[in-house]
């Protein structure tokens, strides 16, 4: 499914114009000007699937933002977003055959980052009160308590549940289950799992994030199945060999002066790990 057909940045040429006309020069930066410009990113086309690829400083965090910021699309992590952001935004056109879906979004890897914290931080309250249950249940058990008014109903309870079960089940009943059962990367899974749902534009800023391989190869297919059976559209970037290997994706190399469309395995970092592995294929094939 295409939600986003193309989108237009602004070339050197029509930045020029803009800063001629500013009257603002107490700026270092005039971030995102001049980062797309830099190799020549005028045009993007887009397929249900498109990646962007290039090393750090190529502009594809860059491009994914203001591709999100145009759109209007949800996101939960603040951003890099300068005095000059808007009117940069301004400068771009974004063709749209279709209307975009309201469960669209962009999502990064702060976003990801802050799902594992909040999952940490609540697992590290669970554990505070887990002891302190462990407290209260052997305080109650062994307590000479005596009912004598209804004020005191809520202790009785206490202290009649304790006498009754063992303290593990005391503790289980009496607190939510720790939710501490995943790793990073199946965490860092299961939040894809739960943002991406059917019929949506999803921009993915480097989704291997705390991903090992196998994770990565999961992604894959459940980004490939998504777009194939489910309607939904992808804006991926990313360095990981194994997403760049999408079926179908069309791949833009922002190294490249001008940027330039290439197969996934011209691109210079995944011919690196070719080199890498094809110079010790003889260690792998004893074993």
């Amino acid at each position: 499914m295409i939600y986003l057909e193309s989108i237009t940045f602004p070339g050197s040429e029509r930045e020029f114009d803009f800063f001629l006309g500013q009257q603002r020069t107490c700026y270092d930066s005039y971030y995102p000007f001049h980062i797309l410009s830099q190799h020549h990113l005028e045009r993007l086309d887009f397929e249900p699937i498109t990646i962007l690829y290039g090393g750090n400083g190529s502009g594809k965090t860059t491009a994914l933002n203001v591709i999100a910021e145009k759109l209007a699309l949800a996101r939960d992590s603040v951003y890099n977003r300068s005095n000059f952001f808007p009117d940069y935004v301004k400068w771009c056109e974004a063709q749209i055959p279709v209307r975009i879906p309201g469960n669209s979004r962009i999502i990064t890897s702060d976003d990801v980052f802050d799902y594992m914290l909040n999952i940490r931080n609540l697992n590290e309250g669970l554990d505070i009160h887990r002891e302190e249950l462990f407290e209260e249940y052997l305080d109650a058990k062994y307590s000479k308590f005596q009912m004598k008014s209804l004020d005191d109903y809520e202790r009785l309870r206490k202290v009649v549940e304790a006498r009754r079960k063992t303290q593990s089940r005391y503790v289980r009943a009496n607190m939510m289950g720790n939710v501490r059962e995943f790793s990073n990367g199946e965490s860092a899974f299961q939040y894809f799992a739960e943002k991406i749902g059917e019929n949506g534009l999803f921009l993915l800023d480097e989704p291997e994030n705390s991903l090992s391989p196998g994770k990565q190869s999961e992604l894959v297919k459940f980004l490939e199945d998504s777009a194939r059976f489910f309607g939904c559209q992808f804006v991926i970037s990313t360095h990981s060999p194994f997403i760049l290997a999408m079926k179908g994706a069309k791949i833009y190399d922002l190294d490249e002066d001008p940027v330039d469309v290439k197969l996934w395995t011209q691109l210079e970092n995944v011919r690196v790990y070719y080199d890498f592995f094809k110079k010790r294929e003889a260690e792998f094939e004893r074993y």
